[in-house]
């Protein structure tokens, strides 16, 4: 399995824990993945996935739920909606990984671990993620334009 497969697993099952016990696991992560992995690739990795997740959790939760306008997120299935938090995580915050490999990885995962439809579902609400983001970036791209315009022509 290669190393950033192994580490967004055990990210998402220190979230899947985080989720479910509350903040007072926190404390745990380094010591979850330790006994999980002598890879220190690995390690920092998921721990760079599971802190920023939780970091902007409510940032997150908020672009879902404009996402996936018909679901509670409290009613998804706790994995998948720990897989999308964290998806949603990379795609808001990390530049350097393409989006395409985040939403396959989260699609995989939501395979691997949860139902047979997680794949599917997972997929539909992250494309929809990336699609606004793309939107969103456009807008702020074509803001900064029209306000770099405006100083010139002052």
């Amino acid at each position: 399995m290669r190393r950033r497969s192994r580490a967004r697993e055990l990210a998402v099952q220190f979230l899947y824990q985080l989720d479910l016990r509350g903040d007072e696991v926190l404390d745990s992560l380094q010591e979850f993945v330790e006994a999980e992995t002598d890879d220190k690739e690995v390690r920092e990795f998921a721990i760079r996935l599971a802190l920023g997740t939780r970091r902007t959790l409510e940032d997150s939760d908020r672009c879902l739920r404009e996402v996936a306008r018909n679901w509670d997120l409290k009613r998804m299935a706790t994995l998948d909606r720990n897989v999308l938090r964290m998806a949603v995580f990379e795609l808001m915050h990390c530049p350097d990984i393409p989006p395409k490999v985040t939403i396959n990885e989260a699609i995989e995962i939501g395979k691997k671990f949860s139902t047979a439809n997680s794949g599917a579902f997972i997929n539909g609400i992250l494309d929809r993620v990336r699609l606004d983001l793309i939107e969103r970036r456009a807008d702020q791209i074509a803001d900064s334009g029209e306000t770099q315009s405006l100083s010139q022509d002052s």
